[in-house]
């Protein structure tokens, strides 16, 4: 029965933490890039709001600072690009597993010198989804929503834990070759400082006897 509990716990915790998202404030220099990156498997829903936030210095001058984002995939690809932006939003679906970058900084650079502070708000897969188009769309309520939720959830949950049993057996492999390549690595080297170390022995004794000192 404990164990029952201790199960029914961590599946509630880990769906809190999937129905959360990330929710995370950047300190924007006046010059340079602020990044965010986000390890997320293929086949996910990703929805972000961002917006700024101005500090006293903009608020004097009657100036908005505006900003301008870029996110990309694993492989590079422009996902979202916005220019001179106080406020917006992306969403996208990731065709590959990898990491994930947004990155920002400052458009414009009002009086003062100083960044701005960004709000991102970060949701993904059942924390993206909205519920409440899926609860009319299908006419549940109630328990019967909280149900397909908590549904949703275990198979989400079910499918990052595969994810990131790939992936460790992805690194544990990288790691393996690696270990290989440097014994291969070092074995080589001590072959080479050997064989350096025979042909000078073999070169003193041409020159000793050469001098007759032997």
């Amino acid at each position: 029965m404990k164990a029952e509990l201790l199960v029914v716990v961590v599946v509630a915790a880990a769906a809190a933490l999937l129905l959360t998202g990330e929710a995370v404030w950047l300190e924007l220099p006046s010059a340079g890039t602020k990044c965010v990156s986000e390890d997320i498997q293929s086949k996910v829903v990703v929805l972000a709001d961002y917006y700024v936030i101005g500090n006293e210095e903009h608020a004097t001058a009657n100036v908005a600072p505006t900003i301008s984002v870029k996110v990309t995939s694993p492989y590079g690809n422009n996902l979202h690009h916005e220019e001179n932006a106080t406020h917006g939003q992306f969403a996208f679906t990731t065709a590959e597993a990898g990491d994930y970058l947004a990155c920002f900084w400052m458009a414009t650079h009002p009086p003062g010198g100083k960044g701005a502070t960004v709000g991102l708000d970060w949701k993904m897969g059942i924390a993206a989804k909205d519920w409440d188009s899926v609860a009319k769309k299908e006419k549940i309520e109630g328990l019967e929503l909280e149900l397909r939720k908590l549904e949703q959830m275990v198979q989400a949950i079910h499918a990052n834990l595969l994810y990131m049993k790939a992936r460790e057996a992805e690194m544990r492999e990288a790691s393996e070759k690696t270990n290989g390549r440097v014994a291969w690595f070092s074995v080589f080297s001590l072959g080479v400082c050997i064989f350096v170390s025979l042909v000078q022995i073999w070169h003193l004794k041409r020159f000793f006897h050469k001098k007759k000192l032997i």
